[in-house]
């Protein structure tokens, strides 16, 4: 398959890097080829000498945008993860990229200080912590972004299944079913139908098709099913 990037951006504790971890593994579990640039761990290793500084920011974004090229070019899915404040930078590297979805993970600025278990926020109120995005320093939210993720009103899951519903459904990853057992696009239908009954009634419509000389899986057997269904991002 082609390779492409999955660009998360949004404000300090908003959940990008909960979200890239949880569609890493996800992809992971579909046996694809796929690496996640996390912006905190990107900065620490390649990006020591820069500041926060509006060009030191993108200049930040500059190289992380080359290594997800290099990625995507050779067939990986990269996925970074990078507050990338600057609508002007994030499109040099759309461009840059070319493969590119980007995913605005948009959450109120009182939530993420809620969500601040370093306290980086209440230290740049306090004018210790200068040129912070969404205090002392501007957060530019994307235009048009391809997906766009409510992290204060969704759970992580809700949030992960709204993004593999857009890959799958706009064309950037195939619903193989030998590893995804039911489009992600029918998942909140069903959801919506069974409530509270929605990974029961899954496991049971599995087992039928697994074993149909069979009432039910055993209860081992459910388990595994579930824990299948779980790193494929359909269950909670």
């Amino acid at each position: 398959m082609d390779g492409f990037t999955v660009w998360f951006t949004g404000l300090p504790s908003s959940g990008k890097s909960t979200l890239a971890g949880l569609l890493g593994s996800a992809l992971a579990a579909r046996a694809l080829p796929v690496e996640v640039l996390d912006g905190d761990e990107v900065r620490a290793v390649l990006n020591q000498g820069l500041g926060f500084s509006r060009e030191d920011r993108d200049e930040n974004i500059r190289r992380i945008a080359w290594v997800a090229k290099v990625l995507t070019h050779h067939g990986v899915i990269a996925i970074t993860a990078a507050i990338s404040p600057y609508r002007q930078a994030r499109e040099r590297a759309r461009e840059t990229i070319g493969r590119f979805v980007e995913v605005y993970v948009d959450c109120p600025v009182e939530v993420c200080m809620a969500r601040d278990i370093k306290g980086l926020y209440a230290r740049a109120r306090r004018g210790e912590i200068a040129q912070f995005t969404g205090v002392s320093d501007p957060y530019e939210p994307p235009a048009q972004p391809e997906i766009t993720v409510h992290t204060d009103r969704e759970t992580p899951q809700e949030s992960l299944r709204h993004i593999l519903q857009h890959l799958e459904t706009q064309g950037w990853l195939q619903v193989a079913m030998d590893a995804v057992l039911v489009p992600h696009y029918l998942t909140e239908q069903l959801r919506h139908r069974w409530g509270g009954e929605f990974e029961r009634r899954l496991v049971e419509i599995l087992a039928g098709y697994v074993h149909p000389e069979e009432d039910a899986l055993p209860p081992a057997e459910q388990e595994q099913v579930l824990a299948r269904l779980r790193a494929l991002g359909y269950v909670d």
